[in-house]
């Protein structure tokens, strides 16, 4: 039997929350999706998630949030990574940090999926273990519980990702990456039946640079001073890929690149002078040290 997974990258501030709850509904009714899994490293003012919005999301069908280098921006966060099994920590992170990196569950169709969690090492903050070490063990807990594997591996380096999804071909079901922001355009079905690409890409405003306005960006790199770096408005799309699978044997036989606009002025979205067209929910503001 096929099983649909909709993936969804990096979902940045208000615009990104907006997008996907704009999308969301239409893609659950008309591609027979069975699991929702959402990045929300830079959910809340651009970095980190809180509670409240976890539970947005919860709200809106997503059934599975992962996370990466900015997972413990909000402190807030702490007490729902340690008691839920719907968000993740990154699996290599050291075994003291808060909160588990894989999880497995039972879709609302029936059948049990898992879902891994992976930080890059390579342009990054030390992650505290390596990644591929911490996927082998993460599979082999699992084990025989789901044959349904998604992974996201949030990292910087392609090249890194690339390595992940051959070292996992044919062991999970799909190998992801986030974190870069920008989609790419190099999914595939590898030889042994794992789906991957490189980035999902960003679910939020693209009339930025990576979700941010792109004047602060401009000014930071120009002068070389720190600033805040705020979440852009414009041009709001939601990012990600559908994967179809085999329930019996977890392998994947397509995946299907997904980036879908959003047009100005719906539900809450910015209009064409970049104005919200109604008022949203309050925006957490960004954590004093965040400028990316």
């Amino acid at each position: 039997m096929q099983f649909r997974a909709l993936l969804v990258g990096d979902v940045v501030g208000k615009p990104g929350r907006r997008a996907l709850a704009v999308s969301l509904p239409g893609l659950l009714a008309k591609r027979s999706i069975d699991v929702v899994i959402v990045n929300g490293e830079n959910v809340a003012g651009g970095s980190g998630i809180t509670p409240a919005l976890f539970e947005e999301f919860r709200a809106l069908g997503i059934d599975v949030v992962t996370m990466g280098d900015h997972v413990f921006r909000r402190r807030e966060i702490l007490p729902l990574l340690a008691e839920s099994d719907r968000i993740l920590r990154p699996a290599n992170l050291p075994p003291e940090a808060a909160g588990r990196g894989w999880t497995v569950l039972e879709s609302p169709s029936g059948f049990p999926f898992a879902v891994v969690n992976l930080l890059g090492r390579t342009f990054m903050k030390p992650a505290g273990d390596c990644p591929f070490h911490a996927a082998d063990r993460a599979l082999a807990e699992i084990g025989d519980r789901a044959k349904l594997i998604f992974v996201d591996f949030h990292a910087e380096a392609t090249s890194e990702r690339i390595a992940m999804g051959w070292r996992l071909d044919g062991r999970a079901t799909c190998v992801y990456g986030t974190h870069t922001h920008v989609q790419t355009a190099d999914e595939r079905v590898l030889p042994g039946g794992t789906a991957y690409i490189s980035d999902l890409g960003m679910t939020g405003p693209h009339d930025g640079i990576l979700g941010r306005k792109k004047e602060k960006v401009l000014s930071a790199l120009v002068t070389g001073m720190p600033t805040h770096f705020d979440v852009a408005t414009g041009d709001a799309r939601l990012s990600g890929a559908l994967v179809t699978a085999d329930t019996q044997t977890g392998r994947a036989s397509a995946i299907e690149r997904l980036s879908l606009p959003i047009s100005p002025g719906t539900a809450g979205m910015p209009g064409p002078d970049g104005e919200p067209a109604a008022k949203a929910e309050e925006e957490p503001p960004e954590p004093a040290d965040a400028e990316s």
